[in-house]
């Protein structure tokens, strides 16, 4: 396998539109990186450029060492899996699998090996007769998986493969591309724009917004030390809650919201490093996960009324507003109260996420 390495990569297209800008990346040999933000966000273009589909305006490829730029698709030694498949529809199953293998005048016996070996891999050897007509969703993304597997490239390239896959398949299905990763030892660069995938995925993350770089780092890193206040809000589920306020009282020790007049107090040193932020230039994050039902040590209990409580199963949302200002706590199922009922929810002051309201970086 390969490493890849961007440096500076930007894709301009005609009117000065910067799609990507100046991106730089390095994927290690068998790493599995996952490049996720919103639509637009330029994950896909900087995949296609990595694969050969778009031409790179500015900055440098480097696939295994070598310079890849002017290198056409065919001789990237890539293998990309779409979203649409991409099967030829009158073909059968092995006949997909081996397309690639016969332009390359690969021998009959080692393209029923390789065909063979893939379709072991993937569970799909008593489809191998069928056309994709035949085959369900999942079924036609394996087949789509197999015909990159069996070419052994040095790079595998995945362009939200399981976007049109309904919700538990997509489960299974990234399961087991997860497996295939370990399987194969591949290196893998893999775009969506859904953050579980991305944080059950990848060994690393690379979250963008506008075609810039917003944080690279590994799922847990992003969760609990997100770089500003876009990957804090995107990362997790539900969203982030954020307060806009400022320090007040006490030599900094107490935050206020602008809205309403809601004041949390701080523990630790939060208060020594914050005491400088006395005007309305702070924004307090708060996980959904980190409100709790039951009181704990050091916590600051708000009475509330349960606006809305969504049990999701094992979990549950509930939704609630604190002085104008709405929030949704996170909570296991255990003695969950009902909508329109008064409850205290407890706050952790020593999980709290800061962020500066003008440039929104983490404090």
């Amino acid at each position: 396998m390969a490493e890849v390495k961007l440096v500076d990569v930007t894709k301009i297209y005609e009117g000065k539109n910067k799609a990507v800008d100046k991106i730089s990346l390095e994927v290690k040999d068998k790493e599995f990186v996952v490049l996720v933000g919103p639509s637009g966000c330029g994950k896909s273009t900087t995949l296609r450029m990595i694969a050969g589909l778009e031409e790179i305006s500015e900055g440098e490829l480097f696939i295994d060492g070598k310079r890849m730029n002017d290198t056409p698709p065919a001789q990237r030694d890539i293998a990309m899996v779409f979203q649409n498949y991409a099967l030829y529809p009158h073909m059968t199953v092995f006949e997909n699998m081996a397309f690639g293998l016969k332009l390359r005048k690969f021998s009959k016996s080692e393209i029923k090996e390789r065909v063979k070996h893939a379709a072991d891999i993937l569970g799909i050897e008593n489809l191998l007769d069928r056309k994709p007509k035949q085959l369900s969703g999942g079924q036609r993304q394996r087949v789509a998986l197999g015909r990159a597997i069996v070419r052994k490239p040095k790079v595998f390239l995945f362009d939200e493969p399981l976007s049109n896959l309904d919700a538990k398949l997509r489960v299974q299905m990234r399961t087991e591309i997860s497996k295939l990763h370990h399987q194969l030892g591949a290196t893998m660069v893999y775009v969506t724009h859904d953050q579980t995938e991305a944080m059950t995925m990848g060994d690393r993350i690379v979250v963008m917004k506008d075609g810039y770089v917003q944080q690279i780092d590994t799922p847990m890193n992003l969760y609990n030390n997100p770089s500003n206040k876009f990957v804090a809000g995107f990362i997790g589920s539900p969203s982030m809650n954020f307060i806009e306020g400022n320090i007040i009282d006490n030599d900094g020790k107490e935050f206020r919201s602008m809205k309403g007049g809601l004041k949390i107090k701080l523990n630790g040193d939060w208060g020594t490093k914050l005491k400088t932020y006395s005007v309305d230039r702070l924004y307090v994050g708060i996980r959904p996960e980190n409100f709790s039902l039951a009181e704990l040590e050091n916590s600051q209990r708000l009475t509330v009324i349960a606006e809305l409580v969504e049990p999701m199963g094992s979990d549950a949302n509930i939704y609630f507003n604190v002085d104008g200002i709405s929030f949704v706590c996170k909570t296991n199922v255990t003695g969950l109260p009902k909508t329109g009922e008064i409850i205290n929810i407890y706050l952790r002051p020593d999980l709290l996420h800061f962020f500066d309201k003008e440039k929104e970086n983490a404090l």
